[in-house]
């Protein structure tokens, strides 16, 4: 990698953008895209620097014009997780295992605690204002856990305004349908409120909070990767 290249690789990463190292391997020319952005090589098209950036996986793309290397250079994902419930507990604790950056958003302060979130990071606000400071984005879930739409309902909102990649809620079938009766009371069309996975979850027959965390971990990571 050339030491300009380098320096805004470097630069990027310390801004929380993320970015794409193009390479042609027959004649070395490179080219850095920042996610957003369009190419100036004819052979890569937004879908698929959207695709490299979103998996965060290099691959090697053969083209008429030879070979390109392609490398992201992304953030670690993120999950913001609504409400410092039980299940919330065993999910920080192995998404947090599992490399993703990991906020517990939850206004009660007897809820949200470091006794019960060790090393978390914890956001003792109510959604409606805190979301607008979290800005999820594409490298970004939202996972609603409260089953309380004074807390929940804002959050998914919010999420549904932005690029998230995945967003759930806990709730039985019969507690999503009167979900998104609400949240389309408030203008989300089908389409929008189709993002919402509820119920929550792998269909695996999870029945404990730790079993639940796991089903909820297991769909995200699906969402961000296939």
């Amino acid at each position: 990698m050339k030491a300009a290249v380098l320096r805004r690789v470097v630069e990027a990463q310390r801004a929380g953008r993320d970015v794409l190292l193009a390479t042609c391997l027959t004649d070395g020319v490179q080219e850095l895209i920042e996610a957003g952005e369009a190419s100036r090589l004819p052979m890569l098209d937004g879908a698929l620097i959207a695709e490299v950036l979103r998996v965060g996986e290099s691959r090697t793309l053969e083209t008429p014009q030879g070979t390109v290397f392609l490398r992201p250079y992304i953030r670690a994902p993120r999950i913001i997780v609504v409400g410092a419930v039980h299940i919330a507990q065993a999910l920080v604790a192995i998404a947090t295992l599992a490399g993703f950056r990991v906020t517990v958003l939850d206004p009660r302060e007897g809820f949200a605690t470091a006794e019960r979130f060790p090393g978390a990071a914890l956001l003792r606000r109510w959604p409606d204002e805190a979301m607008t400071t979290l800005r999820p984005d594409r490298r970004t879930a939202v996972v609603a856990l409260t089953h309380d739409p004074k807390i929940d309902d804002p959050a998914l909102v919010a999420a549904l305004e932005s690029d998230a990649f995945y967003v759930g809620a806990l709730g039985s079938r019969k507690t999503q349908g009167a979900r998104r009766e609400r949240l389309g009371a408030l203008g989300f069309t089908d389409a929008d409120l189709d993002r919402i996975h509820g119920p929550i979850g792998l269909p695996i027959g999870a029945r404990t909070p730790e079993e639940i965390a796991v089903a909820v971990l297991a769909e995200v990571i699906g969402a961000l990767r296939l």
